[in-house]
């Protein structure tokens, strides 16, 4: 279905079509993490960035080359445009790094924990008022956080501390979108795309190992995959309320639970499914809250690619 058959639709069916979008996009995330894991045990993660990167290029060159090359060199904010590209950089590439040594779940239970970050951070960053309520949301969240992180010395581990700190580059990217909301999404893919293939290709040199063909498929399809979802959501936004779709992101997390066991025989343990818990509902109760009080479309969807 195209966009101009879509808006012939009845607003029901636009509203259905937005849900449906936003659930086939957060799968294609799910299962891209799945195989960047499988990747990323054989390989270096700054061979999988690079390669993965310009198998991205294989949606967004066709794009690139419908808007030309002027939205890409006249940027606003350029500043703000480079610290993204490097915040989307470190995200993509501690998530691989943490997803090579911890279950899925696991990762992706801090990466959900990205909404809870950005309405703190928004606060700071962004001057936006944040309610009692909100901030009691926010520091459950954290609890959720924290419980799931399990700090002991004998437990806290680097690839959990890799998890915090991409989950915390994801969710500045997604602050530091809005901020840039007037550069159209094409061109802030494809410069976070480019910001990953270069430092991909730099680190890849000290860590080269030669891919089959079928480890060169799997690396580009994975580029392909992400950049399909991120477009997905993109379009879901679109055609549905932002309020109703935003929930539907924590399915992301039923999936890692759900590839976790399947491919990797990774069973989630207690203490994760309870901060995971925490989390969602931290999550959630801060979305209704967003609504009822801005009265206002929460723009804490994860549009970013990992």
């Amino acid at each position: 279905m195209t966009f101009r058959q879509a808006i012939a639709l009845p607003k029901n069916n636009l509203v259905l079509a937005g849900i449906l979008l936003m659930l086939l996009g957060d799968f294609m995330f799910a299962l891209n993490d799945a195989m960047g894991k499988w990747l990323v045990t054989s390989f270096s993660v700054a061979q999988v960035l690079l390669i993965r990167s310009i198998g991205a290029f294989i949606i967004l060159g066709p794009m690139i080359a419908k808007q030309g090359i002027g939205p890409l060199t006249k940027v606003e904010r350029p500043g703000l445009q480079v610290l993204r590209v490097v915040l989307a950089t470190a995200d993509t590439g501690f998530f691989y790094a943490a997803v090579a040594y911890l279950p899925l779940a696991d990762v992706m239970t801090f990466y959900m924990a990205g909404p809870i970050y950005i309405a703190a951070l928004s606060h700071f960053f962004l001057g936006e008022k944040v309610g009692w309520r909100r901030w009691i949301a926010i520091v459950l969240g954290f609890c959720g956080v924290v419980i799931a992180l399990r700090p002991s010395t004998a437990s806290l581990s680097w690839p959990s501390l890799f998890a915090i700190v991409g989950s915390l580059s994801f969710a500045i990217t997604l602050i530091l979108s809005r901020k840039l909301r007037a550069t159209n999404d094409t061109t802030l893919v494809t410069w976070q795309t480019l910001g990953a293939l270069a430092v991909g290709g730099v680190l890849a040199i000290y860590d080269w190992r030669t891919p089959t063909a079928l480890d060169w498929s799997a690396m580009l399809l994975i580029g392909v995959v992400s950049c399909a979802a991120h477009l997905m959501i993109t379009r879901a936004l679109k055609l549905a309320p932002a309020s109703l779709l935003a929930p539907l992101q924590y399915t992301l997390l039923l999936w890692a639970v759900v590839f976790g066991i399947a491919f990797f025989n990774d069973y989630p343990d207690a203490q994760v499914l309870i901060g995971s818990a925490i989390i969602v509902v931290a999550g959630l109760f801060i979305f209704h809250r967003q609504k009822v009080v801005d009265k206002a479309e929460p723009e804490t969807v994860p549009t970013s690619v990992h």
